[in-house]
């Protein structure tokens, strides 16, 4: 890669990485295998950068990637491995609402796979409903049935109070 195009590469990533974080973290609730999920994700982005800054939409092309690097770690059979026997506390985080963050949690890991992507990318990560579809490589009515979908189902488990402002419009 030419260093016009790493500079482009790392400018990106730089401002990006959090929310590429947070968005693999609330795939699969496990702050480790987020970080895994992304490195991927930015090693198969560095690969194939020539391509990805040729896309109309780069940062659905990232979640994409993203995505699908998590729909990979589900399938390895490694992953269903617990090399403990006791699984670690994690610790509260200062300035949030634990009881709350883990409710959510809790409740995103009951949706399918394609709820909660959906969810993720929409309401976490902010892409719009086109965005979000290019990234899933789907329709922008499944993105708009999976969401109404994933937030009826959270509706259940949360509460109406709990997803205030998240009414979904097509």
């Amino acid at each position: 890669m030419r260093s016009d195009e790493e500079r482009e590469y790392v400018e990106y990533v730089s401002g990006r990485l959090p929310r590429l974080h947070r968005a693999a973290y609330l795939l699969c609730a496990d702050s480790f295998q987020a970080d895994d999920i992304v490195q991927t994700t930015l090693t198969s982005l560095y690969l194939g950068w020539r391509k990805a800054v040729r896309a109309d939409n780069l940062d659905g092309y990232v979640h994409r990637i993203l995505v699908r690097r998590f729909l990979d770690e589900k399938r390895r059979p490694w992953t269903r491995v617990l090399l403990g026997d006791r699984i670690p506390e994690t610790p509260a985080v200062a300035d949030r609402d634990v009881e709350a963050h883990d409710s959510l949690m809790a409740a995103l890991r009951t949706l399918p796979k394609g709820q909660r992507a959906v969810i993720v990318l929409r309401f976490f990560s902010d892409l719009s409903v086109e965005a979000t579809a290019e990234a899933l490589g789907c329709s922008t009515g499944n993105v708009k049935s999976q969401c109404s979908r994933g937030l009826a189902a959270l509706r259940t488990v949360l509460g109406e109070s709990a997803l205030e402002g998240t009414r979904y419009e097509a």
